[in-house]
């Protein structure tokens, strides 16, 4: 019984050792996709642009004026921002595009963001869709709208900020605890556990 005793504490020392390199490892994969390059933007049937960041809304504005998708939704955007504004800051003509853009106001959180999506989607019977936000938002995103949009096909089409722009994507330790907080809301939204999020709080944006 006393040897039993004394080898349970190297037993949980072991696991919780294999716990926290298993998280490190996920942290260093997580950084490494939250950095990787876009690729070539694809045709698709829509783009959605999910807000809460710098030139978010202006990348998938550019992307429809360039022709990638016939329609656009801007979800959880809030405040009183209208496209006029948000195309003249994407430098690009708002009224060719203003019977194709959709902005929401209500979603608060990525989960509802992704809920707003699929209702959207469907109404339109879209297919396949290029994602816009941020790089290290890029993973949850498309865990949310996985699963509110199974057999839609998703093209990531991330946005670097420039804290993000250095080698190997984090220039300071702010950066790392934001790409770390990222993970860790990656992994409850990975498990189901996110939240849809309140109504909204005038010019907030969701998480």
């Amino acid at each position: 019984m006393r040897r039993t005793g004394r080898r349970w504490p190297r037993v949980l020392g072991s696991l919780a050792g294999a716990l926290l390199l298993g998280w490190a490892a996920g942290l260093a994969w997580f950084i490494h996709a939250a950095t990787r390059p876009a690729a070539t933007a694809v045709q698709a049937d829509g783009i959605v642009a999910l807000t809460g960041g710098a030139d978010r809304v202006e990348t998938a504005l550019r992307l429809l004026a360039a022709g990638r998708a016939r329609l656009l939704l801007v979800t959880g955007i809030g405040g009183g921002a209208e496209l006029p504004e948000l195309a003249r800051l994407a430098g690009v003509d708002p009224e060719p595009l203003a019977a194709r853009v959709t902005l929401d106001r209500l979603a608060t959180s990525t989960r509802a963001n992704a809920e707003a999506t699929a209702a959207w989607a469907t109404a339109h019977r879209l297919r396949s869709l290029i994602v816009v936000t941020a790089g290290y938002h890029m993973p949850r995103a498309l865990t949310e709208l996985q699963r509110a949009l199974p057999g839609v096909r998703l093209t990531p089409a991330p946005v670097m900020p420039p804290a993000m722009q250095g080698p190997g994507g984090v220039r300071d330790v702010a950066t790392l605890r934001l790409m770390t907080e990222e993970y860790v809301k990656f992994l409850a939204a990975s498990l189901g556990l996110s939240g849809r999020g309140w109504p909204r709080a005038a010019g907030s944006a969701p998480g």
